[in-house]
């Protein structure tokens, strides 16, 4: 067997992999991706954050194609949760982080968006081959040296390389190599039931294109619109529940949706798809867990490989596309010869860890509290430590910021003047009939609304472009180009 030599080998195509791929080979490095299906393909996951978009994708240099890609924009997210019988709103902008024209994300088709990913890669001089199944890792002692594959035409293949990425999804066994256990979360023991509408309801405007969280006595439900008439539709149940969407699967998703009163409204007119990539009724189970190791000498897992927590607040892709930003810089320092495996390594599990904690840690809490929306603000700046308002913590935890990552804000911040800030917020608390006014009643969003203008308006006069801190004691920072780390020379 000829073997073929790559500086890096990435096992699946999805978010994670194609993100990692292509920011190593935009630093000039030999890299092959490997992904068993032949895109498009389906996959779960539709919602993304702000992260993702505008800091990710813009690394990657795909913003303007997916703007132009015709996905419903999402401005924040309602939620029918908590004490308030009402459902409520936030809004990505309220965080200075995400103002402006980036104060927005997207709702996608899985199948069109890993597509772009995995197209993007090829253009950045990643070979991609598709029908290609990694099977197992090639060893030499403690380190992983390589990987076998199986071909389109079911030939046995090998390839050598100084690292193997495994982003292969939570459905592949591949992960086991690394070691250690994969640890799934007690509290989180839930199952999903899901499957695609036409002709849904929409939230109104300016936020019908939010994603829609509704809870309910078995669990909660998402309400995703994929297009003007597409929505994705799923039933989280509680594990004492498995009982209600086992047996037929178009009878339990009916009776769960008779027993949510507000998706019963959105769905009265709409039809369920019934055939194509959209046309079955799919169940995931037990989806939040975490590897008791991410990585090992040559081998690294990214996205769902490593972890995954609960998608209330659709932390998927954003996990996935974050801890490959992560794993990009390690390798990258390793190759370039700036830095030893271990000491980039150790960062770049420190920080995953560290964001896959925060989004567990405060959805624990979002899950046990059945009070008004202030506390669950409260949480999220408890568990992020953020020294921000309560809102805008919680706001930027849930747009996939509070990791003090700076690729991952916005560049074009646009700055809008306190008064014209406070004045529009001040309008819109005033106004009827709009399902986002129990949040702009609220003080701590009205305060930290106006706050958030106030630190636009510094980041447009460049007072608040101080040196980067590392996240964790002795720990790494991040280069100009954000694309390695360094080592962190206090002043």
């Amino acid at each position: 067997m000829s073997v073929e030599d790559f500086d890096v080998v990435v096992a699946g195509g999805g978010p994670g992999g194609s993100t990692v791929a292509t920011l190593v080979a935009m630093q000039g490095h030999r890299v092959l991706l490997l992904e068993k299906e032949v895109f498009p393909r389906y996959q779960i996951g539709e919602s993304l954050l702000p992260a993702t978009v505008h800091g990710v994708c813009r690394m990657l240099g795909i913003s303007d194609e997916l703007a132009n890609a015709g996905f419903p924009i999402k401005r924040g997210g309602t939620f029918r949760w908590g004490a308030r019988p009402e459902p409520w709103t936030f809004h990505f902008g309220i965080s200075a982080k995400m103002a402006g024209s980036t104060s927005h994300a997207y709702q996608v088709e899985r199948a069109r968006f890993d597509e772009m990913l995995l197209n993007n890669a090829k253009r950045k001089g990643v070979v991609v081959r598709e029908g290609c199944a990694v099977t197992d890792v090639v060893e030499d002692g403690e380190r992983v040296t390589g990987a076998r594959y199986t071909d389109p035409d079911g030939t046995e293949r090998e390839v050598s390389a100084r690292f193997v990425i495994d982003a292969s999804g939570n459905k592949s066994r591949l992960y086991t190599k690394v070691g250690g256990s994969r640890n799934y979360s007690e509290f989180f023991r839930s199952l999903a039931l899901f499957g695609y509408f036409e002709g849904g309801k929409r939230l109104p405007e300016p936020v019908s294109g939010n994603i829609l969280s509704v809870a309910f006595d078995s669990g909660w439900f998402w309400y995703i619109p994929l297009s003007d008439t597409l929505t994705s539709v799923g039933a989280v149940v509680r594990r004492e529940d498995a009982e209600k969407i086992q047996g037929d699967r178009e009878k339990a998703l009916n009776t769960l949706i008779a027993e949510c009163p507000l998706i019963s409204e959105y769905l009265a007119d709409a039809t369920r798809v019934t055939t194509g990539r959209y046309g079955e009724l799919r169940v995931r189970k037990d989806y939040s867990y975490q590897q008791e190791t991410y990585w090992r000498p040559g081998m690294i897992l990214v996205g769902d490989a490593a972890c995954f927590v609960d998608p209330v607040f659709s932390s998927g892709v954003h996990l996935a596309t974050y801890s490959a930003l992560l794993a990009a810089r390690s390798i990258n320092s390793v190759l370039a010869g700036d830095l030893d495996e271990k000491t980039a390594l150790n960062e770049f599990e420190l920080r995953y860890r560290r964001e896959y904690g925060v989004f567990y840690e405060f959805l624990v809490s979002f899950y046990q509290m059945n009070v008004n929306e202030e506390s669950y603000f409260w949480q999220a700046k408890k568990v992020t430590q953020n020294q921000s308002t309560d809102v805008e913590s919680f706001v930027e935890l849930i747009g996939g910021v509070s990791s003090g990552e700076t690729a991952l804000t916005a560049a074009d911040r646009i700055a809008a003047r306190s008064a014209e800030f406070a004045a529009a917020v001040d309008e819109m608390a005033g106004g009827d009939g709009d399902n986002m006014v129990p949040m702009f009643k609220s003080t701590v969003v009205q305060q930290a609304m106006q706050e958030a203008g106030q630190v636009q308006m510094k980041a447009l006069l460049g007072e608040d472009a101080e040196p980067e801190l590392p996240l964790f004691p002795g720990g790494l920072v991040t280069s100009p180009e954000r694309m390695k780390w360094l080592p962190h020379h206090p002043a």
